[in-house]
């Protein structure tokens, strides 16, 4: 399980709206307690993508290194990344697959004609066979 904040999930929506039609990509920084995972903060990066950035982004290594380091000096931890699916479903890819981590959270959320719309969330499995769906919450809007 894993819970974002209102405030992470505002970012997301925010950056992936306003980086369409190229993935954007960021850090998702938070605590990981007793079989749930909180984010606290969505830290927008850079989407470190040479070639076909509308539809991967790659995190370049000082920038990984950064958010580590923003993690640890708050207190908390590195839990995974998010992206944006320009104008395709927040289900990962097999580009996705093939440059994923294990035990990272990926969030995607998809972002069709600029508009912010699903976000899931996703495990790499042991085998690096796939994803498993995670179950994702978050504050609803008032």
């Amino acid at each position: 399980m894993i819970r974002l904040t209102a405030g992470a999930v505002a970012s997301i929506r925010r950056h992936g709206a306003a980086g369409y039609p190229l993935e954007c990509c960021g850090a998702l920084i938070g605590t990981d307690g007793e079989g749930e995972r909180t984010v606290s903060e969505a830290w927008a990066l850079t989407n470190a993508a040479a070639s076909t950035p509308e539809r991967r982004f790659v995190i370049a290594p000082d920038d990984y290194r950064r958010a580590e380091s923003r993690a640890a000096a708050s207190g908390a931890r590195l839990l995974g990344f998010y992206h944006s699916h320009p104008d395709a479903p927040a289900r990962p890819s097999l580009e996705d697959l093939a440059h994923a981590w294990p035990n990272l959270d990926y969030v995607i959320i998809s972002i069709v004609r600029g508009e912010a719309g699903e976000i899931s969330c996703w495990r790499l499995r042991e085998d690096r066979s796939g994803f498993d769906r995670e179950n994702i919450t978050w504050p609803t809007e008032s």
